[in-house]
C-alpha cells in the first residue's frame, strides 16, 4: 500500500517510560517493555507498508535504540515537534500528507497486526477522509487522516477517557466522515500488564527485543 504509516515512540529510558507500570514491574522492565514494544510496531508496519513506514521519535532521535531500529527496519527518523501530544500529531500529519492519506499509531498496542493497518488504508483510499481503531480505555490505537486537521488535536484531554468520544464530537462538528475499526486495547496500567502476560503475546514481544 502506499499509505504512509508513522510510528510515535519515547526513547525507552530507565525511570522515564512506562511510568504507571513502573511500581508494578520496575523501572527497568518497564523500560525494556517499552523496547520490546516499539520494534514489534516496526516490524508490524513494515509487514503492511514496506517502504512507507517512519518513526518518530521523543525527545529527540539520539537515543541509539531510534539509530538501531533505523538500520533495521530501513526507516527514516523524525524528531516529534510541539508543545503536547495533540501538536506533535499535527505537526507529523502535515508533513506526511503533504504526500497523501497517512496512519499515525503509537507502540502501547501489541495486539495491533498488519491486517488493521491495511485495512485502515483501504478506508482512507477509498475516499473517507479518517479512520481510528478505538481502545478499551477510550482513547485509540490507530488514526488514519487523507488531511491534516486541527480540531481534532487542539486542547484534547489526552490520557482521558473521552478521548474518543471527543474526536467523534468535534468530526460531527466538521461534518467528515469517518470509519472505525474493530476496538483494541493498548498496554498502559498494571491490569494491561496482567492481559499482556496472559495474552500470549509476551513471547512474540520478548523475541522482539533479541
Amino acid at each position: 500500500m502506499s499509505v504512509t504509516i508513522a510510528v510515535f515512540a519515547r526513547a525507552p529510558v530507565v525511570g522515564e517510560v512506562k511510568s504507571r507500570l513502573i511500581p508494578h514491574i520496575g523501572a527497568e522492565r518497564a523500560a525494556a517493555l517499552q523496547h520490546a514494544m516499539l520494534r514489534r510496531t516496526l516490524r508490524t508496519a513494515s509487514a503492511a507498508s514496506p517502504g512507507f513506514v517512519s518513526l518518530w521519535c521523543a525527545p529527540d532521535c539520539m537515543h541509539p535504540v531510534f539509530a538501531a531500529c533505523a538500520a533495521e527496519f530501513a526507516v527514516p527518523l523524525f524528531a516529534q515537534q510541539g508543545t503536547d501530544l495533540g501538536a506533535r500529531m499535527l505537526d507529523a500529519f502535515s508533513r506526511l500528507c503533504m504526500h497523501g492519506p497517512a496512519i499515525l499509531i503509537g507502540t502501547d498496542c501489541p495486539a495491533l497486526i498488519a491486517a488493521d493497518l491495511c485495512a485502515a488504508a483501504d478506508v482512507l483510499t477509498g475516499g473517507v477522509e479518517a479512520v481510528f481503531k478505538p481502545a478499551e480505555d477510550g482513547g485509540y490505537v490507530l488514526i488514519g487522516l487523507a488531511r491534516p486537521v486541527a480540531s481534532l488535536f487542539a486542547a484534547m484531554p489526552w490520557g482521558s477517557d473521552s478521548v474518543m468520544s471527543e474526536t467523534r464530537q468535534r468530526m460531527r462538528d466538521a461534518g467528515m466522515r469517518w470509519h472505525e475499526l474493530p476496538v483494541s486495547w493498548d498496554v498502559d496500567r498494571p491490569q494491561d500488564f496482567v492481559r499482556l502476560e496472559a495474552s500470549g503475546l509476551m513471547n512474540e514481544l520478548q523475541g522482539a527485543a533479541e
